[in-house]
């Protein structure tokens, strides 16, 4: 296994993950706080790994693969999470399945079309990236809960949840677009 900083980050990115599920139903005032904030420091290693990876020339087929689970898991577990606490909040709710299943959908299409050796067809875009951008502050924001310096973060958080859920399929949409020739063609 090749241990270098950035996979070492994404490792310790994956193991936010339990720490932020007991946090969060720790039964004190503070436990919801503190549950935004390791979410808020475990996005910023995955921001970190990526850079370090590229600075570093660390870049690895384990860090290729690590690096996306970890994404996907921490903001699943997480939507989840809110789903379950927020279950009478449809915006809520449907946020959180819009948002896990484009992930799966667009991480089968990227499995599917690699086989076919056309992954550069649906490489990550920039609405993609503008995307995960604001599901991970909306998701902060509803981790949070409580006002935080004056700021309504739960409203906060449920406006940015919509506005991801509608980039989640502007950017499905732009990934599937990208692959229709291909899917038409291989039958």
């Amino acid at each position: 296994m090749n241990l270098n900083i950035p996979n070492t980050l994404t490792l310790i990115r994956i193991g936010f993950i339990p720490v932020i599920m007991v946090v969060f139903y720790l039964p004190y005032e503070w436990a919801r706080p503190l549950t935004a904030w390791l979410y808020f420091i475990a996005g910023i290693t995955d921001w970190f790994d990526g850079y370090l990876a590229r600075k570093l020339k660390q870049q690895s087929a384990l860090g290729a693969f690590l690096d996306p689970v970890a994404d996907k898991l921490i903001v699943a577990v997480a939507l989840i999470m809110l789903a379950a606490a927020y279950h009478d909040e449809y915006l809520i709710i449907l946020g959180a399945i819009i948002i896990i299943g484009r992930e799966i959908t667009i991480s089968a299409l990227r499995e599917w079309m690699a086989g076919l050796g056309k992954s550069a067809e649906v490489s990550v875009s920039m609405l993609g990236k503008v995307k995960t951008t604001v599901q991970m502050f909306a998701i902060g924001f509803l981790l949070h809960h409580y006002d935080f310096i004056g700021m309504p973060t739960h409203l906060i958080g449920v406006i940015l949840l919509v506005i991801a859920s509608v980039l989640t399929v502007l950017s499905m949409l732009n990934y599937l677009k990208a692959a229709w020739q291909v899917m038409r063609t291989s039958g």
